[in-house]
């Protein structure tokens, strides 16, 4: 049933371009769900599996959308947010945080109805959410450098981890002891430990405006995509060496890994998703499927085997969300 509708609705909405696309390519345009009245960017994703939910940080509306993806609609926009920037959601407290950017707070809510059951203050700029599942804590960027340790049974923040600068996207080396950090104003890549906080620097080399990140746990490797020059860089999380470099495309701002199939999406705003290929000489371009203007904010949710991308509302495209399959 869930598939015929799917079906239905992507007939009547994939604009003709992409109903030429066929099943040979690596993502394909499954439907669009719509947001609503959602205005300005929007940030990041976040998931909820165990309801099939999808958490949507519209930023620039300073609400939280939630997308019941069985459904294939939005189920509730929450308003009341202040710039929300990461989402995530914490398996082991059932709930949902929402880090905002322009008052500093991290919000939590009851993941069964989404009611608020507490508020955590930073100061500032709070922004990319993850969950330290091995330790029963939730980490947040914020600030001028550092990321906060949050405990979930109290829901306060209990430690932070010192940066160099703001961070951007991070990743959890699980079931690791490590967290790799973008620092684009250090023009740096952090490593921290997650128990001492201890630290040391990736390179760059000269690159700069690294904002997504991803780990390759099967390959043990971090991939970190820069805007200038617009570069995917692959490093060891073991040693930090380059292991591989690829060009992509511009003004990413979310890069996936899908171990399924060797494979790594880059979100763009300059309105393609490039899909390249890994095997052992590195990386390759397998395809760059277009998208839509300013749509850089995506998930791959390996579990669903899915990839959403969010689209803005801009010239001749409302607010949505649009879901692809990865094929084959």
């Amino acid at each position: 049933m869930f598939a015929r509708a799917i079906l239905l609705a992507a007939s009547l909405t994939w604009p003709a371009a992409l109903l030429a696309q066929t099943p040979s390519l690596p993502l394909v345009l499954e439907t669009k769900i719509p947001l609503g009245e959602v205005s300005g960017r929007i940030d990041h994703l976040g998931i909820d599996l165990k309801r099939q939910r999808l958490f949507v940080a519209e930023l620039g509306n300073n609400s939280l959308g939630a997308v019941d993806l069985m459904a294939g609609k939005t189920m509730r926009t929450i308003g009341g947010f202040s710039e929300p920037q990461g989402v995530a959601y914490v398996s082991f407290g059932d709930s949902v945080y929402v880090a905002n950017g322009g008052d500093g707070s991290v919000r939590v809510l009851r993941a069964e109805d989404l009611a608020p059951v507490g508020r955590i203050e930073l100061g500032n700029d709070a922004d990319n959410v993850r969950i330290d599942t091995a330790r029963n804590r939730v980490l947040v960027g914020y600030g001028k450098g550092a990321l906060a340790v949050i405990d979930a049974a109290s829901r306060s923040k209990t430690a932070e981890i010192p940066l160099k600068a703001h961070p951007e996207g991070f990743q959890i080396d699980e079931p690791g002891r490590q967290v790799f950090v973008n620092v684009p104003d250090a023009h740096g890549i952090e490593a921290a430990d997650l128990d001492s906080g201890s630290g040391r620097s990736l390179p760059t080399e000269g690159m700069r405006s690294n904002f997504p990140m991803a780990l390759d746990r099967e390959a043990r490797r971090v991939v970190v995509v820069f805007r200038s020059p617009p570069t995917l860089m692959a490093l060891s999380t073991q040693d930090g060496h380059v292991a591989a470099k690829i060009e992509t495309c511009g003004d990413a701002d979310d890069v996936c890994i899908d171990a399924k199939r060797h494979r790594v999406y880059v979100s763009c705003g300059e309105g393609v998703v490039d899909v390249l290929g890994q095997d052992a000489a590195g990386y390759h371009r397998l395809a760059r499927v277009p998208t839509a203007s300013g749509a850089r904010t995506s998930l791959f949710v390996p579990e669903l085997d899915r990839f959403y991308l969010a689209v803005r509302a801009s010239s001749g495209e409302r607010p949505t969300i649009w879901v692809f399959r990865p094929t084959p």
